[in-house]
């Protein structure tokens, strides 16, 4: 049977606290629960919940396009240090992997997770070893290797 996402999620948080990258990644394609899941772990821990597309939209709204992609790293590290506490949960982070911010989404969210613990909802699907992010032939395709970062997978049953 299937343990609810959010309890995944809490079980996670406490093995991360012994590692060097305190990186959780909700992964699983749009629709899976990983919304709900970051909701109810937010009213469980009191842990804040950070929409990242409209936090770091709304803070480069007035910045250049090449002045974005120079910005964006440290706007997000803003963003997350506002946040209170040692968890830090985020949601909606489709606005890292931008073609034009020119950012590598998995390394902004380890540097991150130094300092606190990170759980953010991963758009894509695990197979063969690897996380992946959109579609092979779309612009913002990414495929890492499955290490240095906890998972939750929504598409697997614990």
């Amino acid at each position: 049977m299937r343990a609810p996402l959010a309890d995944q999620v809490l079980r996670k948080i406490g093995e991360a606290r012994e590692l060097y990258y305190r990186l959780i990644l909700m992964v699983g394609p749009s629709g899976s629960g990983k919304t709900s899941a970051l909701q109810e772990v937010s009213a469980r821990t009191a842990a804040p919940l950070v929409n990242v597309n409209l936090e770091l939209s709304r803070r480069m709204l007035d910045l250049t396009e090449r002045r974005r992609a120079l910005h964006a790293p440290r706007l997000l590290g803003e963003i997350v240090g506002e946040a209170t506490g040692e968890l830090v949960l985020l949601d909606n982070i489709e606005i890292l992997f931008d073609v034009h911010l020119r950012q590598d989404p998995l390394r902004l969210l380890q540097g991150l997770s130094r300092n606190r613990t990170v759980v953010a909802a991963w758009n894509g699907s695990i197979a063969d070893g690897h996380m992946t992010y959109a579609a092979a032939d779309h612009p913002e395709y990414r495929r890492y290797p499955m290490h240095d970062f906890l998972v939750v997978n929504t598409s697997v049953t614990t």
